[in-house]
C-alpha cells in the first residue's frame, strides 16, 4: 500500500514539475531585456543628433 502509495505521489509530482513555463519566462524577460537595451541605445545616439534641429527651432520661436 505504502509503495503504491509512493509511486503515485512520484509521478504526480513529476508530471507536475516538468513545465516549460519557467524556461519561456526567461525567454520573454531576456527578450525585453534586449529591446529595452536597444531602445536605450536609439534614443541616447539619436538624441544628440537631433538636440541641435530642436535648439534651432527653440531660439527662432523665442
Amino acid at each position: 500500500m505504502f509503495q503504491t502509495t509512493a509511486t503515485y505521489v512520484s509521478a504526480y509530482l513529476l508530471a507536475h514539475t516538468k513545465t516549460d513555463r519557467g524556461a519561456s519566462l526567461v525567454e520573454y524577460a531576456l527578450l525585453i531585456a534586449l529591446i529595452a537595451i536597444v531602445c536605450i541605445g536609439a534614443v541616447a545616439l539619436v538624441g544628440t543628433n537631433v538636440q541641435e534641429p530642436y535648439e534651432e527651432i527653440q531660439s527662432g520661436i523665442g
